[in-house]
């Protein structure tokens, strides 16, 4: 898939966010990137050759308090060449971004993997 049709379907998943919490959004960044490195393989306790769909980077918004002024914003980052590998299919494709977009914004609102499992969104 060409990159510029990948980041349309990461914005179109960011739009189905609703409010208040597309009201965050401008607190993060998103960034397609084509693999994981080594180093993020490891900060997510993966072994190399494991297939790491997103990772989000940065403090949970329920972690904050007074001080957390006056630094760059959270960043998440996609990864597209193991979504292409995994889901060849473009429907199971377009699903799979939706839920690792949303996924990841869970993590930066503080939501846990086993809620996330709960939600369906693990």
């Amino acid at each position: 898939m060409e990159r510029a049709a990948f980041i349309a379907l990461i914005r179109q998943a960011l739009r189905d966010v609703p409010p208040p919490f597309n009201e965050h959004l401008r607190k993060i960044d998103i960034v397609v990137k084509r693999r994981p490195s080594a180093t993020d393989l490891h900060e997510a306790d993966l072994a190399p050759g494991e297939s790491m769909y997103g990772f989000y980077r940065g403090i949970p918004l329920t972690e904050r308090d007074g001080g957390y002024q006056m630094v760059a914003p959270d960043v998440i980052h996609i990864y597209q060449e193991p979504l292409e590998e995994d889901f060849p299919d473009e429907r199971e494709l377009v699903k799979e971004i939706r839920t690792t977009v949303l996924h990841e914004l869970a993590h930066f609102f503080g939501i846990d993997d086993d809620r996330l499992e709960e939600l369906g969104l693990g």
